[in-house]
């Protein structure tokens, strides 16, 4: 077995000191999208990652989709998925099957990796406590034509009691953005969306959005064309010029700042297969992208 080079760690934990300093006692809020999820090793290399960011003090709180976990498990029902401008419609049996994807089955493995790691984690959904309050979405034109979500909802209110008390008890929230409306009617949010609604009630350091996708492309079809930083105009350039598309159009309104989701925003690709444990990011947020670069480059050295 070969012997790790202990002036490796060393440097790590020298480089990666100021920023433990800088962010501890602080709130991220990471989401993650289901396909990060339908992976073993970006799954294990994601929360590694977000172990590490836990174990020195971070008070982290994940936000998780399952977009193709519900797809899969939709057509082995028999259903047929269908997207609209990167939003699910979701009728009354859908609404069923995404209730037990999201509340069950990825909110459960989410939990497993993390007991595993060691990680003190809560699995908690919209509907727990009131964290999310909602209506269900009337029909809204969408590119001229209008669309019926069926059981989506948008949101009125977030409420982060319940996830502050599990942060002041130094436990991690895992949470699910399935949510209901003030006469239980369970209704399906996107994870983006609320992800963004809690960095803005916890007052978040930084909102990172992790997916499997290469981030946000210049050109949809050149996965080389990777933006690597962009402002709100560059947002308002790109999807006029259709380069946002699907899912990453929720994505591109969550790092808005306009909706006070946090002070820095990113999106960070966690690619399967990751070398050595580390998470391969793009970043989109504000002035500290470079920063927070190597930040993260700190943390993912400690893993080496």
């Amino acid at each position: 077995m070969l012997r790790s080079d202990p002036s490796v760690a060393i440097r790590a934990l020298r480089g990666a000191a100021p920023y433990i300093r800088m962010y501890k006692g602080k709130v991220f809020v990471i989401k993650a999208s289901g396909g990060v999820f339908g992976d073993a090793a970006a799954t294990r290399g994601l929360i590694e990652q977000v172990a590490i960011l836990h174990q020195v003090g971070i008070r982290v709180v994940l936000v998780h989709g399952g977009g193709p976990q519900l797809t899969q498990v939709q057509e082995s029902l028999g259903l047929t998925p269908r997207l609209v401008a990167g939003r699910r419609v979701t009728d009354g049996k859908s609404m069923e099957v995404t209730s037990m994807v999201l509340n069950g089955l990825v909110n459960t493995q989410i939990l497993g990796m993390c007991r595993e790691l060691d990680i003190a984690a809560v699995g908690v959904s919209g509907v727990d406590a009131g964290l999310v309050r909602a209506h269900k979405r009337p029909p809204v034109s969408v590119e001229g034509q209008m669309v019926d979500y069926g059981f989506v909802g948008d949101i009125d209110l977030i409420d982060v009691k319940v996830l502050q008390q599990l942060l002041d008890d130094g436990l991690m929230p895992v949470v699910s953005p399935v949510s209901a409306d003030d006469k239980g009617q369970l209704l399906n949010i996107n994870a983006d969306t609320v992800a963004a609604g809690i960095g803005a009630g916890l007052k978040a350091e930084k909102l990172m959005l992790c997916t499997g996708a290469p981030g946000i492309l210049e050109s949809v079809d050149d996965p080389r064309s990777i933006v690597s930083y962009t402002d709100l105009a560059g947002l308002a350039r790109l999807k006029a010029q259709g380069s946002l598309k699907d899912g990453m159009l929720p994505k591109a309104k969550a790092i808005d700042p306009r909706r006070r989701a946090s002070r820095a925003r990113h999106v960070v690709q966690v690619a399967g297969q990751p070398a050595r444990g580390s998470v391969h990011e793009r970043r989109h947020g504000d002035a500290d992208c470079r920063e927070h670069q190597r930040a993260v480059a700190g943390r993912a050295a400690r893993l080496t």
